[in-house]
């Protein structure tokens, strides 16, 4: 049995290594590149392979591996969204994802993008490199004064809600999936409109969809109150980022947490000389405000997550090449 891995990085290799010495009679193969038409070549031989990456898996790249005998993927990570369901059903490729691998993880950094906003950390260090190590007038908020509204109350969004009860923050919360225990503690709100009324501070836990494509738009943001915070670690594709600069601009929005952007392909994962370097003007235009706070899409990046990620994708890749079925299966018929 062999299994080929895609887009593997160095943080990866040892816990990589720890599965192979756990698993001696499987030979694995990986390269640092991600899958596309040419390195899906690479698999030749192998019964199943393992990816990780942000950008589209073409159908040109499944077709490939199609003509090598391949019908078995796992991705590293929870969201499918860059798979074309029609191309995978076509061509017989059984998909599998790591649903759960640190929920902490992005639930941790999702409220510290909260806390470094509210005591206004970016306007700290601006006003430091400047020699001002005054604290009037940067005057903060604290949690416990701030109606928090959940989007989402999965495995991260439930985590967020246990912090910031922690913190002494008053939680809102919508889905429409409702929790057992969410639903005990009254949490939730009958819908959207609701929660942004009520909500100082906003932050998205939810699953990228057509159907919730933009969702923070203008008119969702017409709906916010004065002065709300935007947090998002879950899909950039969830804000309309002209919308948000808008909100910005005009004071309604006072600040926003981003580890994720619409289009951040364009920017995330490159290394640029200075911001205005930045070709992307829009992620730029939010890159040079004191009140945004953007990180790389780096909410999930732990010792602890890597390591579920590797171990979950390919105990998941084994199982499927020896015949069962894993319950982490991607249902891509819907």
């Amino acid at each position: 049995m062999k299994i080929f891995a895609y887009g593997i990085r160095e943080d990866e290799e040892p816990s990589l290594k720890k599965w192979e010495e756990a698993n001696p009679n499987i030979e694995v193969g990986f390269t640092k590149y991600t899958l596309t038409a040419d390195s899906a070549r690479l698999a030749e031989g192998s019964d199943g392979v393992v990816t990780l990456q942000t950008s589209p898996y073409t159908r040109e790249a499944l077709e490939v591996l199609n003509k090598l005998g391949i019908k078995y993927i796992s991705i590293r990570n929870v969201g499918f969204d860059n798979f074309n369901f029609k191309d995978l059903n076509d061509l017989g490729f059984t998909l599998t994802n790591v649903p759960v691998y640190s929920p902490n993880a992005i639930a941790e950094h999702t409220v510290l993008l909260m806390g470094r906003l509210l005591r206004r950390v970016p306007e700290f260090d601006e006003k430091f490199d400047n020699g001002d190590f005054t604290w009037a007038p940067t005057i903060g908020k604290e949690y416990r004064e701030q109606t928090v509204g959940v989007i989402g109350t999965g495995h991260i969004g439930r985590v967020v809600i246990k912090i910031l009860q922690g913190f002494g923050a008053k939680v809102v919360a919508y889905d429409v999936y409702h929790n057992d225990d969410i639903e005990k503690q009254g949490l939730y709100v009958d819908s959207l409109e609701e929660l942004y009324k009520q909500s100082d501070i906003i932050t998205l836990h939810v699953p990228l969809f057509d159907s919730n494509k933009y969702m923070i738009n203008d008119k969702a943001i017409s709906q916010m109150k004065d002065g709300v915070y935007i947090i998002n670690c879950a899909r950039g594709e969830l804000i309309d980022t002209d919308a948000l600069i808008k909100g910005l601009d005009s004071g309604k929005v006072a600040g926003a947490g981003l580890d994720v952007l619409d289009n951040e392909n364009s920017v995330f994962g490159k290394v640029w000389s200075s911001v205005d370097n930045i070709p992307n003007e829009k992620i730029k235009n939010l890159a040079k405000r004191t009140n945004v706070i953007i990180t790389p899409h780096s909410a999930f990046y732990t010792e602890t997550a890597i390591h579920n990620m590797i171990t979950t994708s390919f105990d998941s890749n084994k199982a499927l090449i020896e015949g069962l079925k894993p319950n982490n299966i991607v249902d891509t018929t819907k």
